[in-house]
C-alpha cells in the first residue's frame, strides 16, 4: 500500500502586532496570497488529503483555511497543540495515530524542515528544499501499510513547491 504525506510549513506571518504572543500571530498579506496558491496547486496535481494534522497556532489555522478552501473537498481536521514547534519525533507520534491514506501536516520550522530531511529518501536540486521556507509544500510517498511502519529516509519525493513559483 502507498501512504502519502503532504508536508507544509505555515504561510508567512505578520510580525507587526507588538505584544501579540507568537502562537497568536496571523498571516500577513503575502501569506494570504501564498496559501490559496498552494491549495490550487494541490488540487491541480491531485494532492488531496483525507485528513489534516494541524498545529493550533493562528497562522497554521489561517494557512489551512485558505488551502482547504481551494481543494474542492471536505477534509477531516485534527488540531493538536503539541504540533506547535514540535520536533520530528513528536510529529511522527501524531502521524502514527492516523489511519487515512493521505495526510497533510502543517507546522513550523525548525521541526518541519528537520522532518523533511529525516523522511526524504533523497534531496531534490531546489535551492529552497533544505530550508523549507514559509508555505513550502513537499509530497512524499511511502510503501507502507500503516503510518507506524514508515522509517527514516523511506519517503519518495513526489513533488515540491514554494509559493514564489506559483504567484
Amino acid at each position: 500500500m502507498t501512504l502519502r504525506l503532504i508536508l507544509t510549513r505555515h504561510a508567512k506571518s505578520d510580525w507587526s502586532h507588538a505584544g501579540l504572543a507568537d502562537h497568536d500571530r496571523p498571516l500577513n498579506e503575502r501569506g494570504n496570497v501564498s496559501a490559496p496558491a498552494i491549495g490550487l496547486w494541490q488540487k491541480r496535481h491531485g494532492y488531496l488529503p483525507d485528513t489534516a494534522l494541524l498545529s493550533t497556532a493562528t497562522r497554521v489555522r489561517e494557512t489551512w483555511s485558505l488551502i482547504s478552501a481551494e481543494l474542492g473537498r471536505t477534509v477531516s481536521e485534527r488540531y493538536e497543540s503539541g504540533l506547535y514547534h514540535a520536533d520530528p519525533d513528536h510529529m511522527l507520534c501524531y502521524l502514527a495515530g492516523e489511519t487515512a491514506q493521505t495526510v497533510q501536516m502543517i507546522g513550523h520550522n525548525p521541526g518541519m524542515c528537520e522532518l523533511v530531511r529525516q523522511l526524504s529518501a533523497t534531496t531534490i536540486p531546489h535551492e529552497a528544499f533544505s530550508r523549507f521556507p514559509t508555505c513550502a509544500t513537499l509530497v512524499l510517498d511511502f510503501s507502507a501499510d500503516s503510518w507506524t511502519d514508515i522509517r527514516d529516509r523511506s519517503g519518495t519525493v513526489v513533488d515540491f513547491v514554494i509559493p514564489r513559483e506559483l504567484v
